[in-house]
């Protein structure tokens, strides 16, 4: 029988194919078209800083405008191998020559529109005859100009793939048998389940690109209106693709896009052969973001939010205390982030315990035990439940608050035993001891 009782017990995944998978971010792109969020070359630099200390394979970047150029000439000063500065470009020769006006960029993505409402009422085409040969025109000239190329196959998730989109495909890898086949869900019409065929099948679509077709790079790029974006980037992992793409904390259009975050985690904690991943910097990251761009973070948001490794329930609080396996699924020092006791309506005596431990630690600077059954403990447990009770308190209470119930009912007693005395840290845990003549009195 096994048995599970550390995060080191618990078997890792395997990818089905055995592939090598990578990220690509489009954070300083895709993100930055996100209603409300305007990226500084600052900003574009520290995030081009913050991939590079995670590991990120690749960054996607526009180069239309000079600001864009220069955060990019910038991000190339610095010398970085990773992650790598790639371009963007709509499929005309013209967005390709700013790609190419940009020295060191040796790749670019392609945007190539597929569904008939892209083709007919977006790009105003007069059918899918024209878009294939726009789009095979642009790549053409990009090969020809010694680009590496992404074929970026806009809202293929409500494409004819079998009548129009596969077989385009074909002929991109006759013009560029490397070129990386974006599957893009432009609209998170896309679902990971293995079932569904096309043109909402992400698993059917990567499979047919992969046994069917034979293209050597498959990447996701999905966007995650239905909250099926990381699941759906995940499941092109397990069906073959070894790209996605992704933003960190899913920034952009509408709903935004998948995790970086999530998607990172995934691989470095369940997934086996994936520690070439830095977690550590992706909590940093996520309150650089606040901080700079004004983006709200939910406090319950996972990997990255404040609540993440925060516990105030009694049983969920007793329990990490004995144990973090218990309910931590990951160490919170894997994602850079810290573990938080509070104390509020639901908080048992053991995180009360805790905290007035904690709290007589720092400020007498002596290692010490509170037992469970200490009466001024259970007086501090006693006026906290009353202002739940009374209805007065809509919060947890505050480190200050804690601070004040210890000076009040620790702070004048004997603190602990004789021979423990002392202003400096103790090899041997004293006891905190209560007063005799109090005990009598009580």
């Amino acid at each position: 029988m096994k048995i599970y009782e550390s995060y080191d017990d618990l078997p890792k995944l395997k990818l089905p194919y055995g592939n090598d998978v990578h990220i690509s971010d489009s954070t300083i792109r895709d993100g930055s078209q996100m209603p409300g969020i305007v990226l500084s070359r600052e900003h574009k630099l520290q995030i081009y800083e913050y991939l590079h200390e995670i590991g990120i394979e690749k960054l996607e970047a526009f180069v239309f405008n000079k600001r864009d150029r220069d955060a990019v000439d910038l991000m190339f000063d610095i010398g970085y191998e990773f992650p790598e500065i790639t371009g963007w470009a709509r499929a005309s020769r013209a967005d390709i020559d700013k790609v190419l006006e940009v020295d060191g960029i040796k790749e670019t993505g392609i945007l190539m529109s597929v569904s008939d409402t892209h083709i007919f009422s977006k790009m105003r085409l007069s059918g899918r005859e024209e878009a294939e040969e726009k789009y095979l025109d642009a790549l053409q000239y990009a090969v020809d100009h010694g680009l590496r190329t992404r074929a970026h196959l806009e809202d293929m998730t409500r494409a004819d793939n079998y009548g129009f989109v596969f077989p385009l495909v074909e002929k991109i890898m006759e013009i560029d048998p490397d070129c990386i086949i974006r599957v893009c869900d432009t609209v998170g019409y896309g679902m990971p389940f293995a079932n569904i065929d096309e043109p909402y099948g992400i698993p059917k679509i990567v499979q047919h690109l992969k046994e069917e077709i034979g293209v050597k790079n498959i990447e996701t790029h999905i966007h995650d209106d239905y909250g099926f974006g990381s699941a759906s980037s995940i499941a092109g992992f397990w069906y073959g693709a070894n790209w996605t793409s992704v933003t960190f904390l899913g920034i952009g259009e509408r709903a935004g896009n998948s995790e970086m975050e999530k998607i990172l985690l995934f691989l470095a904690d369940r997934v086996e052969g994936f520690e070439r991943y830095n977690l550590e910097p992706v909590t940093r990251f996520a309150r650089f973001m606040e901080k700079e761009l004004g983006l709200r973070v939910p406090r319950n948001k996972a990997v990255v939010g404040k609540n993440i490794f925060a516990h105030e329930s009694g049983i969920h609080a007793a329990g990490v205390l004995k144990n973090p396996f218990n309910y931590e699924p990951y160490p919170p020092e894997l994602v850079g982030g810290k573990r938080l006791l509070l104390i509020g309506d639901s908080s048992g005596l053991e995180v009360i315990r805790y905290k007035v431990q904690e709290t007589l630690n720092d400020l007498l600077d002596v290692e010490t035990i509170v037992e469970k059954d200490d009466s001024r403990l259970l007086k501090i447990q006693a006026e906290i439940q009353k202002l739940y009770d009374n209805e007065e308190r809509v919060s947890c209470i505050s480190d200050e608050e804690l601070l004040a119930y210890v000076e009040k009912y620790f702070l004048y007693q004997p603190i602990c035993d004789p021979v423990h005395t002392g202003r400096r840290k103790l090899k041997n845990k004293g006891k905190i001891a209560e007063s005799e003549e109090r005990k009598l009195k009580e």
